[in-house]
């Protein structure tokens, strides 16, 4: 256990959104620095590395997990990684923080869940919705009954970031890698789903891809096939059979934005951002008691970020920092946990069947 006046040393793995937000996250925090940093290029790690005065840089993920100097490991590569290098973080002894989708079925992450509880090691998910100001101010309205029996909740998340059909080719394109927007981005709404509102009893999903091909720089851009989902149509019963639909798009040019709206017999909810450059900037909450008009609903400064960045991903990260921290002072895995991980998968997983199948999936109780 690492004492609450030490620093928590951090590996950070993947350098995409891990050069985007977990390294800047981390060496921001107060509590955290990061020691090492993992490519599979060794350059590209060298200069990641020395561009951001971190002392150890490699290739070889054993090597990273062997440094004394390393407490704690984000994994932040593609999906299609996470199941194996998650495993390695944890035999190694290290805590884990895991992006999402989490990997690329159930099984896997209940092994990693089980793996974590067993060596008492601390296993987190980035669940960033769950930290920031507008939807915790949501959370609040609904606890206290605002808009008494929910009739209806209404997710839309339409945004542009795919629509353009140059974009290129890479992992993204391949379903059998994690890619597409139902991992991208429905699973962050699976889990604030059963945060805000409680578990699914059962669902029907309709997935598409409206952009079969794309071009691949490392090929000449020479035109490659695309089967991961762009589009996720999904309706959901709720355990109090509360209905929930959820509408998911990364290719609509002009796109709303995100927006998740619930209407009740006493008053309704709207919460949304039109935002289509930054995914956390910009969200607003409106509340209206039964039949009077939508007004908005300040954040009240207890919420706030006691700082915000340019890229509106960070604060709400360093949040997820702080939780992570608190849970190795702590000496156990606080929500959001791989166990919160686990029913998100569980309803992508379900979500696959059911587009295959053309038939509505029960949702098991794994809680």
């Amino acid at each position: 256990m690492v004492s609450s006046t030490d620093k928590v040393g951090i590996a950070v793995i993947g350098t995409g959104f891990g050069q985007k937000i977990h390294i800047p996250g981390f060496q921001h925090h107060h509590r955290t620095e990061v020691v090492a940093v993992y490519n599979r290029d060794f350059n590209k790690a060298k200069a990641l590395a020395d561009s951001h005065n971190i002392p150890y840089a490699d290739n070889d993920l054993d090597k990273i997990l062997a440094l004394p100097e390393v407490d704690a490991v984000s994994v932040s590569t593609p999906p299609f990684l996470h199941y194996e290098m998650g495993k390695a973080v944890l035999e190694a002894g290290k805590h884990l923080l895991l992006e999402k989708p989490m990997a690329m079925n159930t099984e896997e992450v209940k092994e990693l869940y089980s793996m974590a509880e067993s060596k008492n090691l601390v296993a987190i998910a980035d669940f960033e919705f769950r930290f920031v100001p507008a939807w915790q101010l949501l959370a609040e309205y609904l606890q206290q009954g605002y808009v008494g029996n929910i009739r209806l909740i209404k997710i839309d998340w339409l945004v542009t970031s795919r629509a353009n059909p140059e974009r290129p080719w890479n992992w993204y394109s391949r379903k059998d890698m994690g890619g597409g927007a139902l991992g991208a981005v429905a699973s962050h709404a699976f889990d604030y789903i059963s945060w805000l509102f409680g578990s699914v009893k059962r669902l029907s999903a309709h997935l598409s891809c409206a952009i079969p091909q794309r071009p691949d720089p490392q090929d000449n851009n020479s035109l490659k096939p695309v089967d991961a989902d762009d589009t996720c149509l999904i309706m959901l019963e709720l355990a109090d059979g509360t209905p929930c639909q959820l509408s998911i798009s990364s290719v609509t040019y002009a796109g709303r934005g995100h927006w998740v709206e619930v209407y009740g017999d006493k008053g309704t909810l709207v919460l949304g951002s039109d935002n289509l450059k930054d995914y956390v900037h910009g969200f607003k909450l409106f509340a209206a008691p039964a039949g009077e008009t939508l007004q908005e609903v300040p954040i009240p400064q207890r919420l706030d970020f006691p700082q915000v960045f340019a890229d509106g991903r960070l604060a709400p990260f360093v949040r997820v920092v702080d939780r992570f921290v608190e849970a190795i002072d702590r000496g156990k895995s606080l929500t959001p946990s791989l166990k919160e991980g686990i029913y998100s998968q569980l309803l992508m997983d379900l979500t696959h069947q059911s587009h295959k199948s053309k038939t509505w999936m029960d949702v098991p109780n794994i809680v």
